[in-house]
């Protein structure tokens, strides 16, 4: 079992950032993949970014350029660094892990945009 707390979210004005973090219950180094996903108001989930454990990534076009996904081994969380934000990148931001093909989820934390 893998548990994730997601911190980080909240208010923005656009053109501001935010940075969330996700800690978790296991070492991040047993962990092959771990993602943040984004849930707009009637939308579905969408991937954001992505990383390895070789430190690989990939990111939404829409972020490309103003996200920045990365991870700490050595406490044990996963970052996303959120810059230039958007109205259209309010969301509520869940992190993910995949280890033995097992998908976890943190219970997400909510981003808003908005002047």
């Amino acid at each position: 079992q893998v548990q994730l707390v997601e911190s980080g979210g909240g208010l923005v004005q656009p053109g501001g950032s935010l940075r969330l973090s996700c800690a978790t219950s296991a070492s991040i180094f047993g962990i092959p993949i771990m993602g943040w996903y984004r849930q707009g108001p009637g939308k579905q989930r969408e991937l954001v970014a992505r990383i390895s454990s070789g430190g690989v990534t990939n990111y939404a076009d829409s972020v490309k350029g103003r996200f920045t996904i990365s991870r700490d081994n050595a406490k044990n969380t996963m970052y996303l660094q959120m810059n230039s934000l958007k109205s259209e990148d309010t969301a509520v931001y869940y992190c993910n892990a995949v280890k033995y093909l097992n998908n976890y989820w943190g219970q997400g934390t909510q981003v808003t945009v908005s002047s």
